[in-house]
C-alpha cells in the first residue's frame, strides 16, 4: 500500500526528471556563450594588439631602417635582423638533437612506470616555467664567466638552446605519442628493428607535432630580451665570430625604447619582428603539410 509520503516523494522525482532537460539546456547555452565570448575576447585583443603595432610601424618604416650599418643617424636595424637569424638558427641546431633524442628514448626505449622517466618530466616541466632572467643570469655566470666566452652570440644560443630545450622534448615527446602503436606493430611485424621502425615510421608520422615544438622555440627565441642582454651583449654590429657580441631585433627594441629618442623606430622594428614570426610559423606549416602528405603517399 503506498502512503501519502511515498506519493509525494515519487510525484517530486517525476518533476525533477522533468525539469533536467530545461536545466541542461540553460547551462550548455551559458557554457557556449562563456566559450565563444572568451573566443571573441581572444580574437580581439590579437588584433588589437597586431593592429596597433602596425598602424604605429608601419608610417615610419623606410630604407634607412635597412642600411648595412648601424649608427645613430639611421639607427638601422639590418645588423639585429642578421644576429637574430643567427640566433635562431644557432640554437635550434643545438637544441633539436637534443630534445627529439631525449623524447626518442622517453616514448619509444623506456616501459611505463620508470621513475626515471617521471623524474626527467617532472623536470622538464619545472625548466619550461622559469622566467628568462634566470637563465639569462645562468648563462652569464657559466658561459660568459667559468666558460669565458664572454659575451658573445655563443654565450647567447647556448644559453637559449637551453631555455627551448624542455619544450622541445616535451612537444616531441606528445607527437610520438600521438603515433598509433598499430603503426609500430605493422613495422614490427614486418621484421623491421626497433631503430628502423622510429627513423622510418614513427618520427615522419610525428613531424608535424615536431615542428610545432620547434616553431614555439623559434618564437621565444626570436621574442626573447632579457636572457641575451647578459649573454649576448647589446653591439649593434654583425659579429665577425660566434665569440663576439651582437644584437638582436628584440634587444634593439629594448635599447631603442630605453633611450627614448627612437620610438618610432621601435615601433617600425616591431612590424618586422611581426613580419619575421608569421613568415617562419606559415613556412614552417607548409614543411610540416608536405613532409606529412609525404610520408601518407
Amino acid at each position: 500500500m503506498i502512503t501519502r509520503r511515498q506519493e509525494e516523494h515519487s510525484i517530486k522525482e517525476k518533476n525533477r526528471v522533468r525539469t533536467m532537460p530545461r536545466i541542461q539546456r540553460t547551462c550548455a547555452a551559458i557554457l557556449r556563450n562563456l566559450v565563444r565570448a572568451a573566443a571573441l575576447l581572444t580574437g580581439g585583443v590579437l588584433v588589437f594588439l597586431v593592429g596597433y603595432i602596425l598602424i604605429k610601424g608601419i608610417p615610419h618604416l623606410n630604407w634607412d631602417l635597412f642600411a648595412w650599418e648601424y649608427n645613430s643617424t639611421n639607427v638601422s636595424l639590418m645588423p639585429a635582423l642578421i644576429n637574430t637569424l643567427l640566433m635562431v638558427l644557432i640554437s635550434v641546431l643545438i637544441s633539436l638533437p637534443l630534445g627529439v633524442g631525449a623524447a626518442i628514448y622517453l616514448v619509444e626505449y623506456t616501459g611505463k612506470g620508470n621513475k626515471l622517466v617521471g623524474l626527467i618530466r617532472l623536470t622538464a616541466e619545472t625548466l619550461t616555467g622559469i622566467p628568462s632572467i634566470v637563465y639569462g643570469l645562468f648563462g652569464m655566470l657559466f658561459f660568459v664567466n667559468w666558460v669565458n666566452w664572454k659575451l658573445s652570440l655563443l654565450s647567447g644560443a647556448c644559453t637559449l638552446a637551453i631555455m627551448v630545450l624542455p619544450t622541445i622534448m616535451r612537444t616531441t615527446e606528445e607527437a610520438l605519442k600521438s603515433v598509433p602503436d598499430s603503426f609500430r606493430e605493422g613495422s614490427f611485424g614486418l621484421g623491421a628493428g626497433r631503430l628502423r621502425t622510429v627513423f622510418k615510421i614513427v618520427l615522419p608520422s610525428a613531424v608535424p607535432g615536431i615542428l610545432a615544438g620547434v616553431i614555439l622555440a623559434i618564437g621565444r627565441i626570436v621574442g626573447e630580451s632579457a636572457a641575451l642582454i647578459y649573454t649576448a651583449g647589446t653591439v649593434a654590429e654583425v659579429p665577425a665570430s660566434l665569440l663576439d657580441s651582437a644584437r638582436t631585433l628584440s634587444v634593439h627594441m629594448y635599447v631603442l625604447s630605453s633611450e627614448g629618442l627612437y620610438i618610432n623606430q621601435t615601433y617600425a622594428t616591431a612590424v618586422v619582428l611581426l613580419v619575421i614570426v608569421v613568415g617562419i610559423n606559415t613556412l614552417s606549416a607548409f614543411l610540416a603539410r608536405k613532409i606529412s602528405n609525404k610520408s601518407i603517399g
